[in-house]
């Protein structure tokens, strides 16, 4: 697999950080015995998902990743956790707080932020918990086909000591057909606690793999 560098991202891709910062991660990552994989493609706006979500230390294998490549990835917190003194600290790490109770709900607010913002990529975990989810939640293909905007799908194989930037596509009306796509990425992964995978992935090992994708389709 061809690894990923900051060198390698295109000029729409939003930036963030320094020499320092990038070196930061690459060190971090260096620890954890990881590297990045893969070709990021040249959007200003995507939906990122990243899977399998088993353990804390995903959260410090994807801040590496956003450190090295020097890229500009936002996560969503609840509103009410922005209370001093962390308030600044969050919005400096680039949390973006959300209103669950505003009008259109998550998905209608993370929408019109994508609308009203030149660059953005928005970081979900789909599986929504660390404690092997039994489903998918689907709010960010909503959230994707509302905006529209590409999804990009992020593989955490800490079997194979890396961060693999797998696919992208543009999402359409037929998400158990875009949840297949996505879940072809999957097969053989290993993740950094397998008692906690969630049920999605431990199925791929019952069926086939899918068909290779054509990204450019």
């Amino acid at each position: 697999m061809t690894e990923l560098t900051a060198g390698d991202l295109g000029s729409s891709v939003p930036r963030r950080g320094t020499r320092f910062s990038r070196w930061l991660g690459r060190r971090l990552l260096a620890a954890l015995g990881l590297r990045i994989t893969g070709q990021m493609p040249n959007f200003p706006k995507m939906m990122v998902i990243g899977a399998p979500h088993t353990s804390n230390w995903d959260g410090v294998m994807a801040i590496g990743m956003a450190l090295a490549l020097s890229i500009d990835v936002r996560v969503v917190a609840k509103q009410a956790v922005f209370r001093w003194p962390f308030a600044r600290l969050l919005r400096w790490m680039g949390v973006i707080g959300i209103d669950r109770n505003a009008a259109g709900g998550v998905v209608g607010e993370l929408t019109q932020l994508y609308q009203q913002s030149d660059q953005l990529y928005l970081c979900m975990s789909p599986e929504g918990t660390r404690a092997g989810a039994e489903t998918w939640k689907t709010g960010f293909h909503r959230i994707a086909c509302a905006a529209e905007i590409p999804v990009l799908v992020l593989v955490f194989d800490w079997g194979r000591g890396r961060i693999d930037v797998a696919d992208w596509f543009q999402p359409s009306d037929d998400v158990e057909a875009d949840l297949d796509r996505i879940m072809s990425n999957y097969h053989g992964v290993q993740p950094r606690n397998p008692r906690r995978l969630s049920k999605p992935i431990r199925q791929l090992a019952e069926r086939p793999p899918a068909p290779v994708v054509d990204r450019a389709a």
